[in-house]
């Protein structure tokens, strides 16, 4: 089945079903799903009532500025927080009711590379195998598998403190897959990398999802989004207000427009050198 054929219900859907049927069991098919999520900090509304479906094998895009709340949705997701109204599942399973069964199909990459500078990227890979209880020779070959996947061999041997940004990253997705998670969770995985790790890590992303990873990616980049996500879910000031795939988000909020109006005087030197103003520039939308 194609990503298209899959099948993705609105937020308003969403919502809409689990207010006729509020003991609705998760679809096998959906990875990941959430009704209905709000937290607050104190008087601060950090999500007002988040609705979202994964299907398997797909990548769910949370694009919005920063304070939006998708990492508040992730947390609540991963079970690193508890939401104060609404329901979340991974694989069909309450991260409220069972966490821990929930913490054994996930992986969970934050924004900063969570990763310990005084150890080799072996040792940090064998480390956390050993945490998800592998044993030894378990933890050693999948360190090895990893290593290999994510074209870390050649410095699997070497401290992590000497290892450039991009390679730190792919050793932190790394460790996440130590215990080959159904669902990988990443939390604006290519902030602060140079534009060539930025296209790799992209690369490694969409690797992942034809393997059949389950993904959900925050982001605050609309390319990468675009390039990466099969469905895109828009979040600001706690809530979703727009989403669809790429190309339903574009044709919904249709082109842009830039009106550029003169001051009706002569340009002078110094209003070339873009020292005195010379007019106001308009956005608009295209009619």
């Amino acid at each position: 089945m194609s990503t298209g054929e899959h099948c993705w219900r609105s937020a308003r859907t969403c919502s809409e079903q689990s207010a006729t049927d509020p003991d609705s069991v998760p679809s096998v098919n959906i990875a990941v799903e959430a009704i209905g999520l709000t937290k607050s900090f104190g008087e601060t509304r950090a999500l007002r009532g988040v609705d979202l479906q994964v299907p398997r094998a797909t990548v769910l895009g949370l694009l919005g500025p920063n304070g939006a709340g998708k990492t508040t949705t992730v947390r609540i997701l991963t079970t690193l927080l508890r939401p104060d109204q609404g329901q979340a599942f991974i694989d069909g399973i309450d991260v409220v009711a069972d966490p821990r069964s929930v913490r054994t199909r996930i992986g969970v990459t934050g924004q900063y590379a969570a990763v310990d500078e005084r150890l080799t990227g072996s040792e940090n890979l064998q480390h956390v195998g050993r945490l998800f209880r592998l044993g030894n020779d378990e933890s050693k070959r999948r360190s090895v598998e990893l290593l290999e996947q994510f074209d870390l061999t050649d410095a699997a041997d070497r401290v992590v403190k000497g290892y450039s940004g991009g390679m730190r990253r792919r050793l932190d997705i790394a460790m996440s897959l130590i215990s080959r998670p159904s669902v990988l969770f990443l939390d604006e995985p290519t902030t602060g990398l140079d534009p060539r790790s930025r296209l790799g890590m992209w690369d490694l992303i969409e690797s992942l999802v034809r393997e059949g990873t389950t993904t959900v990616l925050t982001t605050q980049y609309l390319d990468e989004a675009e390039r990466l996500a099969d469905q895109i879910m828009v979040i600001d000031h706690g809530g979703v207000i727009a989403s669809g795939t790429a190309a339903e988000l574009k044709s919904q909020l249709g082109g842009a427009r830039l009106t550029v109006t003169g001051s009706g005087r002569r340009r002078t030197g110094r209003d070339r050198r873009g020292s005195s103003p010379v007019g106001h520039v308009c956005w608009g939308r295209a009619p």
